[in-house]
Order: C-alpha cells, then sequence, then structure tokens
C-alpha cells in the first residue's frame, strides 16, 4: 500500500474513532459531571472561597422599597362604608446585610451567624422625604383593643382613655414613624401598669441596624445542596407558633443564598422570619440577566392556599381550625399578638373577597410577584424580588366606640419590594466561569465535529482518488 493510501484511511478510521468517542462522551456525560463535581466542592462556606466572602457580605446592592396605602374615606370606613386607598411610594432605603459574629463549628460543616440588616433611607430615589404624612389604622390601638375586648372592666376603661387622648381606629403619621418608630400614648399608659410593655411602636421597630437572631447554617461541606441550609434559628430547630409539626419546620436557606447545580425539578425552600414560616419556590421558565442565564423561581399559590386547597396548611390555622382564605396568613402568634395579617402585594393570588374588600386594590403580576432569578451552574442569585404586604384585620369591637360600626376587613398597611440585581463586577466573573463550564462541556461536541470534518476530508480524497495501476495500463495505446 502507497503512503498516500496509508493517509488516506488513516484519515477515515480517525474520523470513525472521533465520532465513537464523542458520542460517548455525550451520553456518558462525564464533562458534564466532572464540571458539576468541581462546583460543588468549591461552593462551600469556608474561609478563602469566593462563595464564602459572597455570603458574608453580599456584593450586590439591595434596596428596600416600601409603598403604603393611604386611607382616604376614614369616616365613612367608621360608617361601615368599603374601605378605599391609594398608594403612595416608593420610599426607598438601601440595605446593608452582612453576615457577622461567624464561628465555624464541627470541622467546618457549620457556622453560626447574625444577619444584621441596616437601611439607609434614598432620597433621590423615593416618592417623598421620609416627613411625608400616611393615614392608616392604628395599630397599637387596634392591638390593644383585640386583646382587652373580652374584658369589660378593663375595655370600659381604655376606651375611656383613649377618648381623652382622641384616640381613634385611624392615625396620621409620617413614614419614617410608621416605619421605624414613634412613641404611643396608649402603650405608654399600659407601661405604667405593665412595665414589661414597649411604648414605642413601628412596623419595622428595632430592624434598623439590628438582627432577627442566631443561624446555625449548614456550610455544604459534606453535602452540596446543604449550603447555607439553616440547621436552627435563635438554638431552635423548629419553631412553636403553629398548629402542625409541617407548618413548624425550618426549612431552606435564608432566602439569599442557595445551592449549586440547580435543576428545574428542584424546590428551593427558604426560612422567612418576616413571614414567620418556611415556603418554597418552583421553576416556571428560563431567563436571562445581564446576559448571563438563569432559571426564574417563584412560589406557587399553593404555598398561600387555604387548607381546603392545601391541607398542609391547616397548621397555619390559628387558632386551631380558624382559618383565613387563600392568599393570607395570619401572624399574629409570631407578632405580640398584633392582628397583623400579611399576604403579596395588593393581594395577588388571594382571593377575591380580599381585592373587593378595598378599593383601591390592583393585583399585578409583574409588580406583584416574588420572583428568584438563579443561575443554575453557581446558584448564584441574578435577580430576585421579595414582594410581601403588611395588613391589619379590623373589625368592629361593641366595647370600644372607637370602632364604630367598621365592617370587618383586612386592611392594607404598607407592601415592600426588597429586590437586588447582581453587580457588573461579579458579573465579569461569572462570566469567565460559564465560559470555561461552555468549553469543557463542549469538549465532546468539538471531538464530533472534528470527526465530521475528518470524514469528509476522507471522502473527497476517495471520490478523487484515481485507482492504482489504471496509468500503466494505458501507456501502450498512447505509444502506438
Amino acid at each position: 500500500m502507497s503512503l498516500k493510501s496509508c493517509c488516506i484511511y488513516t484519515t477515515g478510521v480517525s474520523s470513525l474513532l472521533l465520532l465513537i468517542a464523542g458520542i460517548a462522551l455525550v451520553l456518558s456525560g462525564v464533562f458534564t459531571h466532572f464540571l458539576q463535581s468541581r462546583v460543588k466542592k468549591e461552593v462551600v462556606l469556608r474561609n478563602g472561597t469566593e462563595a464564602f466572602e459572597a455570603w458574608r457580605n453580599p456584593p450586590a446592592p439591595i434596596y428596600m422599597q416600601f409603598y403604603f396605602f393611604n386611607l382616604t374615606n376614614p369616616l365613612e370606613v367608621l360608617d361601615g362604608d368599603r374601605p378605599a386607598v391609594v398608594e403612595i411610594g416608593p420610599y426607598t432605603y438601601r440595605e446593608y446585610r452582612p453576615m457577622e459574629e461567624v464561628n465555624f463549628l464541627e470541622n467546618g460543616t457549620k457556622v453560626t451567624a447574625v444577619n444584621t440588616k441596616t437601611y439607609i433611607f434614598q432620597r433621590d430615589m423615593s416618592r417623598g422625604p421620609e416627613s411625608d404624612l400616611i393615614r392608616t389604622v392604628n395599630i397599637p390601638a387596634v392591638t390593644v383593643m383585640e386583646q382587652f375586648k373580652n374584658q369589660s372592666f378593663f375595655a370600659n376603661l381604655i376606651s375611656s382613655y383613649m377618648k381623652s387622648l382622641d384616640e381613634g381606629l385611624f392615625t396620621t403619621r409620617t413614614v419614617g414613624e410608621l416605619l421605624w418608630g414613634y412613641e404611643d400614648e396608649l402603650l405608654k399608659a399600659l407601661k405604667a401598669m405593665k412595665p414589661e410593655l414597649d411604648d414605642v411602636f413601628g412596623l419595622f421597630y428595632k430592624n434598623n441596624g439590628s438582627n432577627d437572631g442566631e443561624y446555625v447554617f449548614f456550610t455544604g461541606k459534606q453535602n452540596y445542596k446543604d449550603f447555607a441550609r439553616v440547621d436552627t434559628w435563635n438554638g431552635e430547630s423548629s419553631l412553636s407558633w403553629w398548629t402542625s409539626d409541617d407548618c413548624n419546620m425550618i426549612n431552606g436557606t435564608n432566602g439569599a443564598s442557595f445551592h449549586p447545580v440547580v435543576s428545574k425539578n428542584d424546590l428551593l425552600y427558604m426560612f422567612s422570619s418576616d413571614l414567620c414560616r418556611s415556603l418554597y419556590a418552583e421553576y416556571v421558565e428560563d431567563a436571562e440577566v445581564k446576559g448571563l442565564p438563569a432559571y426564574r423561581f417563584v412560589p406557587p399559590s399553593k404555598v398561600f392556599a387555604n387548607h381546603t386547597e392545601n391541607p398542609a396548611n391547616a397548621g397555619f390555622c390559628v387558632p386551631a381550625w380558624n382559618c383565613l382564605g387563600s392568599g393570607v396568613l395570619n401572624v399574629s402568634p409570631c407578632k405580640q399578638g398584633a392582628p397583623i395579617i400579611m399576604s403579596s402585594p395588593h393581594f395577588y393570588q388571594a382571593d377575591q373577597q380580599y381585592v373587593k374588600g378595598v378599593f383601591g386594590m390592583k393585583p399585578n403580576k409583574e409588580r406583584h410577584q416574588t420572583t428568584i432569578d438563579i443561575n443554575p451552574l453557581t446558584g448564584i442569585i441574578l435577580q430576585a424580588a421579595k414582594r410581601l404586604q403588611v395588613n391589619v384585620f379590623v373589625e368592629k369591637v361593641s366595647a370600644f366606640s372607637q370602632t364604630g360600626d367598621v365592617r370587618s376587613v383586612i386592611l392594607p398597611v404598607v407592601h415592600l419590594n426588597e429586590s437586588v440585581v447582581i453587580d457588573d463586577a461579579s458579573v465579569k466573573k461569572l462570566r469567565v466561569i460559564i465560559l470555561e463550564a461552555n468549553v469543557v462541556v463542549n469538549i465532546p461536541f468539538m471531538l464530533i465535529a472534528v470527526g465530521i470534518l475528518l470524514g469528509g476530508v476522507f471522502m473527497l480524497l476517495m471520490c478523487r482518488r484515481v485507482p492504482e495501476g489504471t496509468s500503466d495500463e494505458r501507456q501502450p495505446l498512447l505509444q502506438s
């Protein structure tokens, strides 16, 4: 066999081997498994890793926006009419939330920390100053009336005192007072009898420059799916507010981090101290943030469904079997007895009775849905928006003339949007990681491509090849 023929057949054999090897690697997923295994080992909470630094001090700017509901018809509401509200906002704050008092435990498998949050007002991103006035429900008064409504002697005494103070069912306060606290005269009077009571009220009183307690997190060293998962909160591995073990479970992370290698079938569990419960989000669609690939996860309506639609939620009825409709959660057990009801903004995904119960509700998926856009390989949050609404249950209490003939209603006070978008410096780092990952994952396809190319060359050479001996046999005829 000539050298030329040897080269041609070598090309053909090489093409076949590359095709077989490439296809075998694609089917086995060797390079994909290698890449995922490498990421799982690197995304761990330990000193020196980028995952730990990002967890300890998130680099992306976080903003908290508050939208208040200003009550426009207080006198009519006392006469039994439907409340009418107008949304006013946003009032925007830059949120800083570093992990502090970090201490590793049990050979690096767990870590303790407190998540201190600080809020700095951003006037240029806000509708107005913190001195803007908002008319809303008088939450301290409603709380006191709720607690003493069945004690006629104290109820009459408190009602008379409220009249002397000109305290009613509604109040007008500044944005700053409603958020961060103000001294309440009624609470101040009660404090004289019960020194343990606090005479300052604010929706987020003591939340600025403080934390919600000590967490123990898993580091992900033993299992990548345990990355940043909460083990205990304030020394407890479960809650005590609800009436079933399932509802009292502490599941998932604190919502600021998730494990790497996320699939579309995963459920992302989170524990929210704001909601006093755990919840989960599920995949809904692919997304893209600043050119980076993402999976979008959202909490399904089932999470906040009534016990008739989701029997697992029966434990959230307090007292037991005193259940509200879908889309709302009574958190009074974990809010010092205040009749606080949590929901999505504008009662998005809640029963229509709540939407129709207040004039001015305009639920909108794009503006009011909680979303998490996460990079599936690294588990890094590229974009997220946590959207919640604080409401108060208002009803007529016969012992308190201040309630007039008000209808029973869940009255919205404020809704918030806590949002984050990945910063540009992190985008650059993540692009490098994704590029390297794409190269590794596509190696089998590169082999297949080269195999196809060599196969084409082999076919071309075979077609153009002149059969051996043909030239010699024609020489005599030409000479004659």
